[in-house]
């Protein structure tokens, strides 16, 4: 675990002390080396499940998976955020390169920990970073509202989450995930108890973000840098689904019964916002509510608690973390070029960028499920399951996959195809740096069909 946290842990001497011609590509190598090391963790598998444990910190079959996508990000947001910071003057440079390192350093402890109130500790210190990024970095005014919206709803929703730590800290004794899954079941019957209930899971449904308590999300990614949209959606997105994967266990008589609404909301909300994509006129928000519906399908998947659900979960978490995080690096190359996220001003480019068509071709078929890639593996876990725990859901997932396979064909084809308008005359050619970016992507995306079982979870 050392081995990955203090490399990261030096990466901010590194970005302040480097010459500054080559801070970017000092920070980038270090990075990719920590990226290129995590993958280490993929080895250990013990008997146990659990391995590289200390007091602290462990890995397991759950957390592995998006430790290494949360080291493998760090190197792909400061490649996407190196053309439009590099006007800034050189401390604000380093200042930003230091809140994407210390993201990592928070995430890395957050989906390490083996004690939920450190994890408690680092999923809100990661809020800090992000909001920093939102306020700071962000386009246009907006950003000052969609930072107190991301901050206010996480905070409102993870307030509960500690008092009903600490009530779980009181009656079991420990905190600790390696024991307490072992220890009795909490006597769960008074309205007391299930209020204890909806407030160990709340904070997490908000951060998933179940639909209904999703408004923070659209305004936070439309507002946020390209580097604070692909960390939202790629990782920050799924410290919900962990912490859900790590709680529901222990939540173990009552979730039955109670999780009813909650799985309605879920799968309600994937056709809903699913349907608000097919109107969006912003690129980044179209994209933005895409994560809300492939969200609700992990929240349903999660909460019926049967081991398909949960690998279909995991799955679905990691492809989408890819494919979402390369569609926000995708709409901010268009968005340099353009100076607009209004599709209807920016559409035809193929004609201008024909490589760059490839990459949105492959990135909007692995948003859509495309069979062999594992988001389809995901969303076909999560929904036999949900079918087999109740077959009226087939309606409400098979809606949601027509309408996500028109809304990903309906952005392509905007963007993509049609006549180019009169008012774009000269773009600037795609660089390497960009093709780069779009590789490292997707690759891992596609290299993952054939060895699957690195993000099975527990099932493999």
């Amino acid at each position: 675990m050392l081995k990955i946290l203090i490399p990261t842990l030096m990466l901010v001497p590194t970005t302040w002390m480097a010459h500054p011609k080559w801070l970017w590509p000092t920070t980038l190598t270090h990075s990719l080396l920590i990226a290129l090391v995590s993958f280490s963790w993929f080895l250990n598998t013990t008997e146990t499940g659990w391995s590289s444990l200390n007091f602290y910190m462990a890995t397991d079959p759950l957390s592995t998976p998006l430790l290494v996508l949360t080291c493998w990000l760090l190197p792909l947001m400061i490649l996407a955020s190196q053309n439009h910071t590099a006007s800034e003057p050189l401390n604000r440079q380093r200042t930003f390169l230091t809140l994407l390192t210390s993201l990592q350093i928070f995430l890395i402890m957050a989906f390490g920990a083996t004690e939920i109130i450190m994890f408690y500790i680092m999923f809100e210190a990661t809020l800090i970073p992000t909001l920093i990024l939102i306020t700071r970095w962000g386009n246009q005014t907006e950003r000052l509202n969609a930072g107190v919206y991301f901050l206010f709803y996480t905070l409102a929703g993870s307030l509960p989450l500690l008092v009903a730590l600490l009530l779980l800290q009181n009656s079991t004794g420990t905190l600790s995930l390696l024991t307490i899954q072992y220890s009795d079941p909490v006597g769960l019957s008074s309205y007391a108890h299930k209020l204890w209930w909806a407030g160990c899971l709340l904070a997490f449904l908000v951060k998933m973000p179940l639909y209904g308590v999703h408004l923070w999300l659209p305004k936070a990614h439309v507002e946020a840098p390209v580097a604070g949209s692909m960390i939202l959606a790629a990782v920050l997105l799924k410290l919900g689904g962990y912490g859900m994967m790590r709680m529901v266990v222990m939540l173990e008589p009552l979730t039955k019964e109670l999780s009813y609404p909650f799985i309605v909301f879920a799968l309600w909300g994937v056709i809903m916002t699913g349907s608000i994509c097919l109107r969006q006129t912003d690129l980044k928000s179209l994209i933005a509510y895409s994560s809300v519906s492939h969200m609700g399908l992990v929240v349903g998947g999660i909460l019926i608690q049967t081991p398909w659900g949960f690998s279909g979960a995991l799955i679905l978490m990691i492809a989408h973390g890819l494919a979402s995080s390369a569609l926000f690096c995708l709409a901010n190359t268009n968005y340099e070029r353009t100076h607009s996220r209004t599709m209807l001003l920016a559409r035809g480019l193929q004609v201008v960028l024909p490589l760059m068509t490839a990459w949105w071709f492959i990135a909007s078929l692995a948003n859509l499920a495309l069979p062999p890639l594992p988001n389809l593996m995901g969303e076909l876990m999560i929904i036999t399951s949900l079918f087999n725990w109740s077959w009226w859901t087939i309606i409400l997932t098979g809606a949601g996959t027509l309408i996500t396979a028109s809304y990903s064909l309906y952005m392509f084809l905007m963007t993509q195809r049609g006549p180019l308008p009169t008012h774009i005359i000269a773009l600037n050619p795609s660089h390497t740096r960009e093709h780069l970016l779009m590789t490292l992507h997707l690759v891992p995306l596609i290299l993952l069909i054939l060895k699957p079982e690195l993000i099975w979870g527990w099932a493999s």
